[in-house]
């Protein structure tokens, strides 16, 4: 903790406290390269007054406790609820062993797509592990999680299809859909009535066309989770296919660590199937599932992510696959039960601080804070305080819906919990008496026009 945290200077532009990343995203003019000029003046505004609290390293492995480097370059250590270690696999010493292994063997590069002489023994048997896990639906394996999502949309839809799509959908899937199709029908966030209309003014003038139904089985931003039945019998009323993204909780949560579609005995309901290694399983790289051969051979080659990307790494797919070893153990079991008593303790113990957990239990713990300036300044303060979490604003989340996303690791105790919160509220009240002060001028030192929308927003 930094003993001079009280005294550290406040007087901060206002402009540093007002816009978003959405006032940059679609800059004008002919050069393509200098118009994003507003955009650095903006950001470097607020990393130079430490409320850009983005783009920051870890020094340690990313544990309960690590230490971080902002993009600013200042040094902080804390309790860590920054991370997407659910299962506290990434040091395990199984983990770290297979990695060790895998270089010995392989090296450390696949040295190819997987088309063209990238898979190692160690890939195949990963795509065979996981088919299992899955209940014998085929796997195709991908670098990212991102590229995964993009490609389970860009794979299948074709300029004539439709993608009927949750509006918080994550970006992977939203960038699939611009690449493949102009027939883009956004619902409001979990509306199950609002798939069901569109689908039916879909089908009604376009009877031949395929339609892909898009959502996640728990939002990252929102820690809630969709009607899987009511999707999956609009979807069979409508003949339209049914994707569902299950990056979050796959691995952390659910019997034998099949998430909300295994506690709900809706595993079958995806068509397509996919996830992210990069939140339990301690590795980069993704997966699409399906349930026919032919599907996951037709991915394979007209999906770009895959057969224009490195295969995942010989040590990557080692790490992944001693990861599904353990989370199908009676470890596995142990640890989930862990992150779960964690994460209803943290619940709890915001609560009782009257601030206000959203969603429903899960890895992730949305705190909401309202406004964008007071999240800002909240962020800059935490690590004053020993904690360590990551503030997500608007666009993100709706504007004025600012909040911090707190990760729970299985690791974490009930201590790092309590740690964590009185820091959360220490910077609470420190950043409540920063705005006052903050907002007693108008000093705002930058004058772009990009600039001017932000401060208006």
């Amino acid at each position: 903790m930094d003993m001079s945290s009280s005294s550290r200077k406040v007087s901060i532009p206002a402009a540093a406290l007002q816009g978003s990343l959405r006032d940059y995203r679609a800059p004008t003019g002919p050069d393509l390269v200098g118009r994003v000029d507003g955009f650095f003046e903006w950001q470097d505004l607020r990393r130079r007054n430490e409320v850009w609290p983005y783009a920051r390293s870890t020094e340690t492995a990313p544990a309960t406790f690590c230490k971080v480097r902002s993009d600013a370059d200042r040094s902080f250590q804390g309790i860590n609820f920054a991370s997407q270690d659910y299962l506290s696999l990434s040091s395990h010493p199984r983990i770290k062993q297979a990695a060790i292994e895998a270089v010995e063997r392989y090296g450390v590069h696949s040295a190819g797509s997987a088309a063209l002489l990238g898979n190692t023994a160690n890939s195949l048997e990963l795509e065979a592990k996981f088919s299992d896990f899955l209940g014998g639906r085929e796997v195709v394996l991908y670098p990212t999680g991102w590229s995964a999502g993009f490609a389970s949309v860009q794979g299948f839809v074709r300029p004539d299809d439709h993608v009927v799509m949750d509006v918080l959908a994550h970006s992977c899937l939203q960038e699939g859909a611009r690449a493949a199709t102009q027939n883009i029908h956004h619902f409001a966030h979990l509306n199950t009535g609002a798939v069901i209309r569109r689908l039916s003014k879909i089908r009604e003038k376009f009877p031949d066309a395929g339609i892909l139904v898009v959502t996640e089985s728990l939002f990252s931003m929102h820690s809630d989770v969709p009607d899987f039945a009511g999707l999956r019998e609009a979807c069979d009323t409508y003949g339209a296919t049914l994707l569902i993204d299950c990056a979050h909780d796959l691995g952390a949560m659910g019997p034998g660590g099949l998430g909300n579609l295994g506690a709900t005995g809706m595993l079958g309901a995806a068509d397509v199937l996919i996830g992210s290694f990069s939140k339990s399983f301690a590795s980069n790289g993704g997966f699409v599932s399906v349930k026919t051969r032919s599907a996951a051979e037709y991915l394979k080659y007209f999906s770009a992510t895959q057969t224009f990307s490195n295969a995942l790494s010989p040590v990557q797919a080692a790490v992944v696959a001693t990861a599904l070893d353990i989370i199908r153990s009676e470890e596995g079991d142990e640890r989930r039960h862990r992150l779960m008593d964690n994460i209803l303790y943290l619940r709890r113990t915001v609560e009782n601080t009257g601030l206000r957990a959203l969603g429903v239990p899960s890895p992730i713990v949305p705190v909401f804070v309202g406004s964008e300036a007071l999240g800002r300044l909240i962020a800059r303060r935490l690590p004053d305080f020993g904690g360590i979490a990551n503030l997500v604003e608007y666009p993100a989340v709706p504007k004025a819906e600012s909040r911090f996303r707190f990760q729970v690791m299985a690791d974490h105790t009930h201590a790092d919990v309590d740690r964590v919160v009185v820091a959360l509220g220490q910077a609470l009240d420190a950043a409540r008496t920063d705005l006052e002060l903050c907002v007693t001028t108008d000093e705002n030192p930058l004058k772009s026009p990009g600039t001017a929308a932000s401060a208006a927003a």
